[in-house]
């Protein structure tokens, strides 16, 4: 019999910003009602896994949560990170063909480091599952496709200097929407240059344009990368309903985009648009993962040819996906040392901004410049919530893929920081041999966890 496609429901009654905020339990009820009424659930192509709980080490594997995990997540952070995570085994094990998590809350906002709420998220639900599935799987090369109005700037930022892992975000301009990033300059640091590509498209972009990124871009792409799994983040805030967003798709691109990437996992994201989009988006995105026919799954309001778009935007994301198809096909060619320069390491200053927690945080973020491995990654946090609490802490983060130089090295810049008085946390993730380590120091404690 050919393999199934997995689906997980987990609405999240116990977890909410506030009770009227957009990111709410609803989002997936009308969702499930609508699959249930029209039968989905018991067609033979699909199944149907409960949630599961991620473990607080599935969390220190990908993230520095300030002062700790049990700070930042609440179980319903856990059940949607192992709901993943449950999928992504059944995937590797041959189970299902594929899986789509519709699951809350969301998690691409969530960066590395985690001092609270941003972007309706605390942790990153897809960052936990790549690093799940390398740790437990070995799987190595995975390509991210983010399909939400709103750029993926946590993903991005925990894979920037990870040259197995290729992201690619298409999104409305941030310079008209949160979070005001993803312009196609970002392209990933001195070991991973063009791992990460962004689409920043203009307000109003509809469906045939959405089509042309897809055929033109990011399909030839992630074909040439050759990835060993597909993740997508399934934000399906572009449809053209949604409050939050200015984009013009429909519930028919949805699953002609899924149908064509054939992702093996598809990951819940943003979506707000809660009884006229989000209902017929999961529904057709279903369907396009199981291989059944869409074609009459369409929003009561659809009208044909609705949307005309600009012929100067148009031509615009043209541009834009020849200059990103350019940078790609021409990355072996470049030399990355006139971008990132020559020293041991480089560096960049970051300033985040968590618009639900209300903190500012500044980063200055460094990695090793290694011939021979990715480098570790160290990064000196200061984030303040008003003007009286703050809190500084540095990170030291060692790759799958570290050399021993740089995993030896690593621990002995953790040990130095350690002794100083700078920071109130000092933390080691060290991906290599699965073990984390927080130094706090009012307590002039150590924790460590070891895999």
């Amino acid at each position: 019999m050919p393999k199934k496609t997995g689906v997980i429901f987990f609405p999240a009654f116990d977890w909410a910003i506030s009770p009227t905020h957009p990111e709410r339990e609803e989002r997936l009820l009308y969702t499930r009602d609508q699959i249930f009424e029209e039968g989905v659930m018991d067609l033979p192509q699909i199944q149907e896994f409960a949630p599961r709980l991620a473990t607080l080490k599935d969390i220190t594997r990908t993230h520095f949560c300030v002062p700790q995990v049990q700070n930042q997540v609440t179980e319903a952070h856990l059940i949607a990170a192992g709901s993943v995570m449950q999928l992504g085994d059944s995937v590797v094990s041959g189970e299902i063909q594929n899986g789509f998590a519709i699951v809350r809350p969301p998690g691409h906002h969530a960066m590395r480091v985690v001092h609270g709420n941003r972007g309706f998220c605390n942790i990153n639900n897809e960052a936990i599952l790549v690093d799940y599935l390398r740790h437990q799987h070995g799987i190595r090369k995975i390509a991210i496709v983010d399909s939400d109005v709103h750029h993926g700037d946590g993903t991005q930022d925990i894979f920037y200097h990870d040259p197995d892992v290729l992201f690619i975000s298409f999104h409305q301009d941030g310079r008209t929407i949160y979070p005001g990033t993803g312009f196609t300059n970002e392209l990933g640091g001195p070991g991973a240059y063009a791992r990460t590509l962004n689409v920043p498209l203009p307000p109003g972009t509809a469906d045939e344009t959405f089509m042309y990124v897809l055929d033109n871009l990011v399909l030839p792409v992630v074909k040439d990368f050759q990835p060993e799994l597909i993740i997508n983040s399934a934000g399906q805030d572009n449809h053209y309903s949604d409050p939050l967003g200015s984009m013009r798709f429909t519930a028919r691109a949805y699953a002609d985009f899924t149908k064509k990437l054939k992702p093996h996992l598809a990951v819940l994201e943003g979506g707000y648009a809660i009884e006229t989009a989000l209902p017929y988006v999961n529904l057709t995105i279903i369907l396009a993962l199981a291989e059944i026919d869409y074609a009459n799954v369409k929003e009561p309001d659809y009208v044909p040819g609705k949307f005309k778009e600009s012929p100067e935007k148009v031509a615009q994301v043209h541009r834009m996906v020849e200059h990103l198809s350019e940078i790609w096909a021409n990355k072996a060619k470049v030399d990355v040392s006139k971008i990132f320069g020559t020293g041991k390491h480089y560096q960049r200053n970051k300033f985040i901004y968590y618009d639900t927690d209300y903190i500012e945080e500044k980063q200055q973020e460094q990695v090793r410049m290694c011939t021979d491995c990715p480098g570790y990654l160290s990064i000196a946090s200061h984030a303040q919530r008003g003007h009286r609490t703050s809190v500084r802490v540095y990170t030291v983060s060692i790759p799958f893929q570290a050399c021993p130089s740089c995993q030896c090295e690593a621990y002995d810049i953790y040990e130095r920081v350690k002794k100083q008085q700078e920071y109130d946390f000092v933390y080691l993730q060290d991906k290599l041999t699965d073990t984390y380590r927080t130094y706090a120091k009012n307590k002039g404690q150590e924790w460590i966890t070891e895999g």
